[in-house]
């Protein structure tokens, strides 16, 4: 044992999204059980290449008594890490297991065309104009972009008179997000914002930026999270201070 940098992870700041696997070249970590742990402190070399990438600020460096960085160990940990396995979980992210879900009950309106119930262009959050008209006093939506192909009822049952932002925050710029969605609070006078994502760990990071996004404004304002399942249904919801 020795007195060394090494990772530490705070799994109560960690959404699972992931990045900080990606950028550790030793694979000292992994996603288990939907968090960042660190398997095996002789895998980390201390140089904190994954800092940079969380999302959440959950991994910081430390000095502390632990063992050596053991760079064989490492070699052959990375060789397991690379050989075939059944079902591998894309990015390190559990919401990227291939799931498969029977659908046997007909789809409602199947008999004619379905109205839509989106009422603007664009929708995509990089794209739409902090000023444009159909935010003022409005309730807006922030979706993660799967939700609505999930939510076979997402415009009946959420979308109805209301405007809309999409975006990915495991595939898209989280800094640039909280930047315009504080921008279109600003200069909106939002009534409320609710967040729509997937139960799957990484999307949670929606809820992360639209908190931020409040925070950075400034603005008092009525938030609303609600969480889709994989099967399309509402899993839960609550109001956020």
């Amino acid at each position: 044992m020795a007195i060394r940098n090494i990772v530490k992870i705070d799994e109560e700041k960690c959404n699972g999204c992931g990045d900080c696997v990606n950028a550790c070249a030793e694979g000292a970590i992994q996603i288990i059980d939907g968090k960042a742990k660190l398997v095996s402190e002789i895998y980390c070399d201390g140089l904190g290449a994954c800092l940079g990438h969380c999302p959440m600020d959950a991994i910081i460096i430390e000095k502390r008594e632990s063992a050596e960085f053991d760079e064989k160990a490492t070699e052959e940990h990375l060789k397991q890490q690379n050989q075939p396995k059944e079902e591998p979980l894309v990015c390190g992210c559990p919401g990227t297991m291939a799931q498969s879900f029977k659908k046997d009950v007909p789809v409602e309106g199947s008999g004619g065309d379905v109205p839509s119930q989106l009422a603007q262009w664009p929708v995509q959050l990089k794209l739409v104009s902090p000023a444009a008209p159909y935010f003022k006093g409005a309730d807006l939506l922030l979706v993660a972009d799967c939700v609505p192909f999930a939510m076979g009822d997402f415009h009946g049952k959420l979308l109805k008179q209301k405007p809309i932002a999409i975006g990915c925050p495991k595939l898209d710029d989280v800094d640039f997000y909280i930047e315009k969605l504080s921008d279109i609070i600003t200069q909106s006078g939002l009534k409320s914002l609710t967040v729509v994502h997937m139960i799957v760990p990484c999307c949670s990071g929606l809820t992360y930026i639209a908190k931020q996004a409040v925070e950075k404004s400034g603005v008092n304002l009525d938030m609303e999270d609600i969480t889709i399942s994989l099967e399309g249904e509402i899993t839960n919801s609550q109001k956020l201070a």
